[in-house]
This record gives C-alpha cells, structure tokens and sequence, in this order.
C-alpha cells in the first residue's frame, strides 16, 4: 500500500481535510463550511465545536476516501487559521466561550491605549509585530477578563489557551498534548521570535498567565498521536504551521527572496528572509516561515484582512453575485471607462496602514454602475492592496522574486491576469492551489521519514502557469494613484472606538 498524509486545514470560513501521496498529489477531499457569528458590529466569533465538529467529519471522510482506495495514512499535518484563539477547561476540554477571530476588532481601544504608553517599540523587537487586534494577545486577555473567575482558574493552571491548532490537537490527542508550533506562537504577540520563547516582559504587558499557554515545538515535530476512537487506530500528529507559512512550505519558498500570495478569506504575502529577522521600515511583519530542527527561518509578510471576502460580501450579503465564480465574467464584461473602487476595509485595514477603525468604501459609482463593475472594483480592491505590500517590500530594499499565488482567488483567470498587469511582474499559479494543505503534509512527511528534507519537497514542485503583465505603464499608474487617493480618503474617516 502507498504512503498518504492526511492534511488538516482549519481555515475561517471552513474545515477541508485533504490526503495527499507522497508526490503531492490529491488522493481524497473533503470540506464543510461552518457559521460565521457577527454579535455585535467590531466582533467576529466561531463556535469551537462547529469547529471541531466540521474538521472531525472532513478527516474521518477524507481518509476513508483514501484507505478505501488503497492508501496508508501514516500521518497527521496541520494548518490552520492563525490569529483565532480560544480558551478551554482543562479537565473537561469544554470552551468557555466562542473562538475570537483574527478578523474581531473589539480590542482596539486597548491597542491604541498600549500605543499611547509607548510599548510599540518592545512588542516591535521581540515579536516583529505591530500592535493590532488582528493578533492573539488582546483577544486572549479579553478572555481572561470577561468570562467570570477565568483569569483566577488561568493562573492556577485549570484552563488552557491557545490558537486553533492548539485546540484540534488537544481535541485529537484526548487532552494529553497541549502544544503549538513556533509559526503559530509567532503570531501571538506573546512569542520573542529571536529567543523563540514566550516572554515574561510580554506576558506581564498583556497580563496573560504563563500556566495557560501551550507548549511551543518545531513545525516538523511529534505532537502525540490521535485517540484510537477517533479514527480506528492511533495516527501520529507530525506537522504543524499557520496557514500562510504552510502555504509558503507548500510553493517550496525555502530560498531568502522566493515568495507566494495566498488569496483566501484575505491575503497574506510572505517572502522568506532566511536566517534573518528583517526589520521593516513600512510596517510590515517580521515573522517566522517555519521551523525546523531548532532552527528558525524568517519571513516578512504583508497582511491585508479582507480578499476573498469582498466577493463573499458581494454574493451572501449584497445578492449581486449567485457564485463567487461569476466575478471572472463579470469583471471581463465591466465597462471600459468605469472608475469604480472598492476599498474593501470591513474589518479595519492591515499592512502597511494598520488602521483597525477604517471601513469599507466605494468610490466613483455612476448611474451606470452595476454589477459587473463592482464585481470588478472587489477584485481589483485585493490586487490594489497587494500592490501596497510590494510596494512597502520594495521599499525596504527586499529582493524579490517572481509572485507565486495559490488560494480560491487565484484560479480566477481574469484576478490573476489583472494581478500581473497592476504589479508588473510575472506571477506563477501552480496546477494545485490547495498548496496550504499540502504544506502541513509536506511538514508531517518530514517528521514521518517520508522526505528526507526540503530539496526532496522542492523537487515535489511542477511547472506552474505564468502570467505576464500586459498593461501600459501610464495606464497602470493612474489606476493606482486614483486608488490611493480613495484609500487617504477611507484612513481620513476613520473613527477612534
């Protein structure tokens, strides 16, 4: 029997579980969606069990797909939503209260009083981050001080916080482990990605107990294995990366320069900064790509809150669109002289702005407007903001390699088409775009012996599809200067909260 991996990705709006071969290819899938709670207007919550309930069924599905058609499953990878966190009863391994989400802004006014003291600085050089609530640290001491008596039951050990990840395996395993990797520890605000250790300075800052937080492994690693109940037999845990590192690992981004954009619910840039933390000048994040064998390898990413979540808008709240699928038609069919654009700031807007009481906007409708021009405007809302991010990476003086993206938005031919026109670079799409997924297998395969190291997974890596800009120069730059005049507009609004 062949060799399988099956690959856990807990995203924000569903659970997949897909198995793939040792050469990458796709042997089973399956996904669900669960509900997205909305319970007041800066909030954004999960129910955990919805997610453990979507992620339990897509993996028990998945891997009877894949067993059934001949395949051994020797191992478990992970990846996941990174920002969300939770916090849960130790003894009971129930939630005491909805998962919070990376996108929920209900702590910006503890961000902005943190800034008014001054503490931007030490949060910047241990964690290489800015203080938002898109990271955890806030989230978990909102936690901590709204359910009653959680802070107290925190300190003396009987709750256990952590990120998404840190759930699912405490769920897999039965409660016996309680990790999480470094890429997701990174992400916390808690985490000093230099000494690769919670710290004590951060911990006392956000007033969040050591006693609650999990233990922090290399993204290749042994997480425990999987309760025999669940899945007939116990699976070993192996791999473990947010999301987006697990993407980058997925496009064999393992040189300093290589980079990818991953479009999901929003998008994120990451270009690999090899052993070197880069500090940047434009507000862009110095975080961890992944680590292995004790030795961390850094990126600099770009954040940007709201992608695929702009055309999700346009379909389930809005009703212009039946499927996201239609934006492609749509845009292509958009009038020529339209000057329609969305600045898609529903959650506040991140890289290089950082701006978490902006919202969304706009600009330039007519009475011929429609929706083929807002379908468009949504898509050229995310190329736009992903031309802000290689602009601040430009600027940084980063060396940067030809884009690979990968994500639901990339297998629109007319999005990518228009990402390579308005960046003027070429941008390579890989014949799978589930390269998250297959990150988190390619890191359980390193622990399970199946690669021998990343040459092997880089090797894994087909020919991608290319596509070369085909915009004029000054055509391009007059897009972009009306597109930066409607973002100043949207930051010149911004209410403090």
């Amino acid at each position: 029997m062949a060799d399988a991996i099956l690959s856990l990705d807990q995203g924000t709006t569903s659970s997949r579980a897909i198995a793939f071969s040792r050469e990458g290819r796709i042997l089973a899938q399956a996904q669900q969606a669960f509900p997205q709670l909305y319970p007041a207007e800066d909030r954004v919550e999960h129910d955990p069990e919805a997610i453990w309930q979507t992620m339990l069924a897509t993996a028990r599905a998945a891997l009877a797909d894949a067993e059934g058609a001949g395949h051994r499953t020797v191992g478990i990878g992970i990846t996941n939503q990174r920002e969300t966190v939770l916090l849960w009863d130790r003894a009971t391994g129930a939630p005491l209260y909805n998962a919070i989400v990376w996108q929920d802004r209900r702590t910006a006014a503890t961000c902005a009083r943190l800034r008014a003291e001054g503490h931007a600085g030490l949060i910047s050089e241990k964690t290489g981050l800015v203080i938002d609530p898109y990271f955890s640290a806030t989230k978990l001491a909102w936690l901590l001080d709204n359910i009653p008596g959680a802070r107290a039951r925190a300190e003396r050990g009987e709750l256990a916080a952590g990120t998404v990840d840190s759930f699912l395996i405490w769920r897999l395993t039965g409660g016996r482990v309680h990790a999480t990797d470094a890429t997701n520890a990174s992400r916390t605000s808690l985490f000093d990605i230099g000494t690769q250790c919670w710290d004590e300075d951060l911990l006392s800052l956000f007033n969040v107990p050591r006693a609650c937080l999990p233990e922090v492994k290399d993204s290749a690693a042994d997480f425990g294995t999987t309760d025999l109940d669940l899945f007939g037999r116990a699976l070993p845990i192996s791999g473990v990366a947010g999301d987006q590192q697990a993407a980058a690992i997925g496009q064999a981004c393992f040189t300093p320069g290589s980079l990818k954009a991953t479009y999901g619910t929003g998008c994120f840039v990451l270009v690999n900064t090899g052993s070197n933390i880069a500090r940047s000048a434009h507000q862009l994040l110095s975080t961890l790509a992944y680590r292995l064998n004790g030795e961390p390898t850094y990126a600099v990413e770009g954040s940007i809150f709201i992608a695929g979540a702009a055309v999700q808008w346009l379909r389930d709240e809005v009703g212009l669109l039946a499927t996201s699928q239609e934006t492609a038609e749509r845009a292509a069919r958009a009038r020529d002289d339209a000057q329609v654009i969305m600045v898609p700031a529903f959650t506040g807007m991140g890289a290089p702005h950082w701006s978490p009481n902006a919202r969304a906007a706009v600009f330039g409708m007519t009475r011929g407007t429609g929706p083929d021009e807002l379908a468009r405007a949504a898509l050229e809302g995310v190329v736009y903001q992903t031309h802000d991010l290689f602009a601040a990476m430009q600027a940084d003086g980063l060396a940067l390699s030809e884009l690979r993206v990968d994500g639901g938005m990339a297998a629109n031919d007319w999005f990518v088409q228009r990402l390579a026109d308005i960046l003027g670079r070429d941008v390579l799409r890989p014949p799978v775009l589930e390269t998250t997924a297959l990150g988190a297998a390619c890191l359980a395969g390193l622990q399970t012996g199946i690669y021998s190291g990343l040459d092997e997974i880089a090797a894994l890596a087909r020919s991608a599809e290319r596509f070369t800009p085909g915009m004029d120069t000054h055509d391009r730059a007059i897009r972009l200067k009306r597109w930066q005049a409607c973002v100043r507009a949207v930051l010149s609004v911004a209410v403090e909260r």
